[in-house]
């Protein structure tokens, strides 16, 4: 199942646009890599390899969630009948679900 919830959120997911923080992020790397030796430059980009793995797996996790939620609702909803605009329905399910409580 986690490779559908993979496909899925490549599917649909848009990264959101922040091209301003990661200018500012690549400047203060650079400048900072500008003022380390050579094993201090690979431990930095160890730091930012791992921090761009735990972003992608962050969000595919939030994604998987919602979706989880959203299907957890869908059913929720479809349990109990779908929505009506009929005011015999919409009292019958209000009844309902003070009878549940």
């Amino acid at each position: 199942m986690n490779d559908y919830m993979r496909a899925l959120h490549q599917r649909f997911y848009r990264e959101p646009d922040f091209s301003e923080l990661e200018e500012d992020i690549e400047n203060t790397r650079q400048e900072v890599r500008d003022c380390l030796g050579k094993l201090q430059r690979r431990k930095l980009m160890h730091l930012v390899d791992t921090q761009n793995l735990l972003k992608e797996e962050t969000s595919q996790a939030s994604f998987i969630a919602g979706f989880k939620l959203a299907w957890g609702l869908s059913k929720e909803l479809e349990a109990d009948g779908l929505y009506s605009f009929d005011e015999e329905e919409t009292e019958r399910v209000c009844r309902q679900m003070r009878e549940e409580e």
